[in-house]
């Protein structure tokens, strides 16, 4: 009986890791299922009669939908909670996976992507919502990144897993296997996810030094400085990572000659140096916080260092083969990554706890739809012009997020509870002075 209660106490002290590993596993087959169309790119274009634009449409059929969920699918997780969220968008985005494979027409599939892109944009809301309020500063960038590593995780395995299953099945028999592993993590959510205890509440609130019930409306959110400078952010920043999910295995395969089995051997490497270069960069900024840096900085000087490395976009055109593509597009994956999951934490340090699901949201959609606007800039340019004036835009865009995080994003749930508080003196003086006045004027 002892032993039992100690493995209880055991799990319960350390399930909000549990809890962590069960958001890795649900962001990697997400990241399975959304990448297979870039993986199957040749397949699906004979398949369905596709062009490059026709392509970029079903990819755009996707990001449109995941662009207008994502502000909706923030306001539910800060509305009913990121547990329920969470397992309802891992249902629903995994039957629409399964769905792909049983579609025989264009329309049919353009259905279940659109589908897909619904359901997918909760997930990412909720896993900053449970993150947010399961960890502190301390390690909550850390915590993120372990959980955001599972979209290059997924990225890494996509290639050679699709493809043994399409080399051994079909492509229809990959879709409806990766779907019913969805449906496995959707029942192992359930069974393990709760709310967090009073006292882990408690501990977050007190090193965050925050008042739990500090929060901006839906309306008064828009008039922040940082929304708008986040947006901004992800608007021109998130299209580089949608470049190595939707194009850069196609691009390997018609620009650089690999085959389908030589994509599932090395597709993979510029996605897992970029889970490790963003897992360590998190964990560099949690460090200058341990030491003293305050979080919303040290987040801001981490972003900064890996802006070095966008200019080697504009070597990509130049570059003599498939070797050296993978070195540079790693180095890119590593920059564009630390920034997609940092800037979600970046959320959490300059809004207010209740807020940070809504705020991801808004910025999500942005940032798809920068997507969907980049996505038909390429599909144009790549079969008319090539990829040159591609890789020379994306070689800017970080460098002008940075500037932005610098100048338009800083801590906001504090700002508004001073001005409040502010306001509430001022009123508190005024009535002391009327008091005053009175007394003055009745000794007359």
């Amino acid at each position: 009986m002892l032993a039992t209660e100690k493995k209880k106490n055991w799990f319960e002290d350390n399930r909000r890791w549990f809890i962590v590993g069960i958001i890795f596993l649900t962001i990697v087959f997400n990241y399975v299922d959304r990448q297979m169309v870039s993986i199957l790119k040749p397949l699906l274009k004979e398949e369905f009669t596709l062009d490059d634009g026709g392509y970029a449409f079903i990819v755009n059929i996707f990001t449109i939908c995941y662009a207008i969920m994502y502000p909706v699918s923030g306001w539910l997780v800060d509305k009913f909670g990121a547990g329920k969220i969470m397992l309802y968008s891992i249902i629903l985005w995994s039957v629409a996976c399964i769905g792909g494979g049983f579609s025989r027409t264009v329309a049919q599939f353009g259905f279940f992507r659109g589908l897909l892109g619904m359901a997918e944009p909760a997930n990412f809301p909720a896993q900053l919502k449970t993150v947010t309020v399961w960890f502190s500063g301390r390690l909550r960038a850390t915590a993120n990144s372990l959980c955001v590593a599972g979209s290059s995780i997924g990225a890494i395995i996509a290639p050679p897993l699709i493809a043994w299953l399409t080399l051994q099945f079909n492509w229809q028999t990959a879709f409806i296997i990766c779907g019913s592993v969805g449906l496995l993590i959707a029942l192992l959510w359930k069974i393990i996810y709760r709310k967090p205890p009073v006292e882990v509440t408690k501990e977050v609130m007190q090193s965050e030094a925050r008042d739990a019930g500090e929060r901006f409306t839906w309306r008064q959110l828009w008039t922040t400085r940082s929304l708008w400078g986040i947006l901004l952010i992800r608007f021109i920043s998130d299209p580089v990572w949608y470049f190595c999910l939707f194009w850069l295995p196609g691009y390997l395969q018609e620009g650089s000659g690999l085959t389908l089995a030589q994509i599932g051997l090395f597709g993979w490497i510029p996605f897992l140096i970029a889970d490790v270069g963003s897992i360590a960069t998190s964990a560099w900024s949690d460090k200058m916080v341990r030491k003293g840096k305050q979080p919303l900085r040290a987040r801001k000087i981490m972003l900064t260092a890996t802006v070095a490395m966008a200019p080697l976009c504009a070597l990509i055109n130049y570059l003599p083969g498939a070797v050296s593509t993978l070195i540079v597009f790693s180095c890119i994956a590593v920059m564009a990554l630390s920034w997609l999951v940092s800037l979600s934490v970046v959320v959490a340090e300059a809004f207010p706890m209740h807020n940070v699901a809504s705020v991801l949201g808004i910025a999500g959609g942005f940032g798809a739809l920068g997507a969907v606007l980049f996505n038909y800039y390429v599909g144009q340019v790549i079969g008319e012009l090539g990829a040159g004036n591609i890789f020379m835009l994306m070689s800017v865009l970080h460098p002008l997020a940075a500037l932005l995080l610098w100048t338009m994003v800083r801590r906001e749930g504090n700002r508004q509870k001073d001005k409040e508080a502010n306001r509430q003196e001022s009123s508190e003086a005024a009535t002391q002075r009327g008091i005053r006045q009175k007394a003055e004027g009745n000794q007359f």
